[in-house]
């Protein structure tokens, strides 16, 4: 290397090269167990920590970090996480060499109170949850493990959809977790909790699910969002009235709908106790409580012997049930009906009822689809059914009847006439008509029938069976209403009196109100052994 010329302020500077100095690098460190065990430990950490700025515009969002929320759900270090360290193996479109360890989901197994579950929690922190390749691999890992191990699968759902950048392979992913939602289907319990967006086709998954969990205000689910709403139909609507919590408990598509993530996370624990881990074991059974010499005298008082007027359906539960503990599904649709699950005796029970607080408690058409699907559920998972009627028929009208309501009426009758488990059915009041039949009686396979001194069991109220049957006679009548009277009275007396059915064999016992707890909790340890041979067919073809 030479010197170099050059002028400053005119006068002639020489710039003499100084020599390179050249040093060895330094030696490799050698690799030792030390330095590999040293290495693997940070990547593990750094894994685990996530982007720091990241997880700070999540918990600014009011939403936890998704190892955040699996920490809340399961017992305390049982979560053992399974295929941390996958990447997404595409590359370009803007995702280039950034590929975060995980892909956006972590999955794994845990327990919640001491019972195996198997969990995968999308990640908004990592390409904003969307699934990819590797993203669903993890997926669709956890839930044939949990099938093959036959253990409730939880799924929390926090993600913007499909990643694009990954076309097909994407549209494929999700194609696996729908196909293993079908299959788990009846054969382990599957929960989806919504903890943010959950838009296109990741929203097929929860509607799959057996129970879906929203939590208001972060949880968004639906097939197209806003902008495509507006640029299709040219209406402006928000995410929260397009697909919010609110919006969801009121079609059908939440379970339950929580206002904090706290407090939704309790509800999906308690919910777990109560089920099966899968369909060929039965529920867990709590200590029993005596139920079987349980006498309640409050019920007597809670429902009004006046057959038209209301009570909170509820309130009976609250005195059926362990401690007056449940949980109720779609509290918001179909209130006219309850579906829950609690306890008797120890022994995990699904609830129907009829609300007299809501349309008088009339069966209608959601009322079919919602108590429907909650007899088919406890039907596939062994837990007995029992249910408690009052019900004045279908509700009347051109809106029903242009709304199918035969077709859906038909589902919660196809329910309940498959239904192998035990089942005890309770008449507190009236029972009339088709929905008399419908709600579990005696002659589509109720094991047990129970009534109240207080049930009329008709094709349909006195009044009016009276005004069909004598309509020309009060037509011509000179004192019409004392007429009617008269034959209310005679029509009550001969054919709705509260022995009539029993006397028929169509009711088992007539039993005294505060009786009933009793009654129940010795019913159901009778038909404890109940078994039902199935007929040979593949299957049935449900009224949908």
């Amino acid at each position: 290397m030479g010197s170099s010329v050059r002028r400053v302020n005119g006068r002639a500077v020489v710039d003499v090269p100084v020599p390179e100095v050249f040093t060895d690098p330094p030696p490799p460190e050698p690799r030792t167990m030390e330095r590999l065990r040293r290495e693997h430990g940070g990547l593990r950490e750094r894994i685990t920590a996530g982007d720091a700025d990241a997880a700070a515009r999540q918990r600014a969002l009011g939403k936890r970090t998704a190892r955040e929320r699996l920490a809340a759900l399961l017992d305390e270090g049982s979560f053992d996480e399974l295929d941390r360290y996958r990447r997404t193996q595409a590359h370009g479109l803007k995702i280039g060499e950034h590929r975060p360890h995980t892909d956006g989901v972590v999955a794994g197994s845990g327990t919640i109170f001491g019972r195996r579950v198997f969990v995968y929690a999308q990640d908004f922190t990592v390409f904003g949850g969307s699934l990819g390749e590797a993203h669903a691999s993890k997926i669709h890992k956890v839930m044939d493990l949990a099938i093959a191990t036959g253990a409730p699968l939880i799924a929390l759902n926090d993600s913007g959809g499909a990643r694009i950048q990954e076309g097909v392979m994407a549209l494929h992913g999700y194609g696996g977790i729908f196909r293993r939602n079908v299959q788990a289907s009846g054969v382990i319990p599957q929960i989806s909790v919504i903890l943010g967006p959950c838009a296109g086709g990741a929203a097929y998954s929860p509607a799959l699910s057996d129970f879906t969990f929203m939590v208001r205000d972060i949880a968004k689910m639906y097939l197209t969002g806003p902008d495509v709403v507006a640029a299709v139909s040219g209406q402006r609507v928000t995410h929260e009235q397009l697909g919010g919590a609110a919006v969801h408990a009121g079609t059908g598509v939440a379970t339950f709908v929580h206002d904090d993530e706290e407090s939704c996370f309790a509800d999906v624990r308690y919910l777990v106790s109560l089920l099966p881990g899968n369909n060929l074991e039965p529920p867990p059974e709590g200590p029993a409580r005596g139920a079987t010499a349980d006498v309640r005298p409050a019920l007597a008082g809670i429902v009004p012997v006046e057959p038209n007027k209301p009570y909170d359906m509820r309130a009976v539960v609250a005195e059926l049930v362990d401690d007056g503990e449940f949980i109720e599904l779609h509290e918001d649709w179909a209130p006219n009906v309850i579906c829950l699950l609690g306890r008797v005796d120890g022994q995990t029970v699904g609830v129907v009822g009829n609300q007299p607080m809501a349309l008088a408690g009339v069966l209608d058409v959601q009322a079919a689809q919602k108590a429907a699907r909650f007899v088919r559920f406890c039907d596939a998972f062994s837990i007995p059914l029992v249910t408690l009627v009052d019900v004045p028929g279908f509700l009347p009208g051109t809106d029903q009847e242009q709304a199918g309501v035969i077709r859906h009426g038909a589902k919660l009758l196809y329910a309940y006439c498959e239904a192998t488990v035990p089942r005890v059915s309770v008449i507190l009041r009236k029972a009339y008509g088709g929905a008399y039949i419908v709600m579990d009686s005696r002659s589509i396979g109720c094991d047990l029938a129970l009534a109240w001194p207080t049930n009329e069991i008709a094709v349909m109220g006195a009044e009016g069976a009276v005004n069909v049957l004598f309509r020309k006679e009060l037509a011509t009548a000179a004192d019409q209403e004392g007429l009617r009277a008269e034959l209310v009275t005679e029509y009550a007396g001969q054919l709705m009196h509260p022995y009539y059915a029993a006397e028929r064999g169509l009711v088992d016992d007539v039993i005294d109100p505060g009786q009933t707890r009793a009654a129940i909790a010795r019913g159901l340890e009778m038909l404890r052994t109940k078994r039902a041979v199935a007929v040979q067919r593949k299957h049935g073809n449900v009224p949908l």
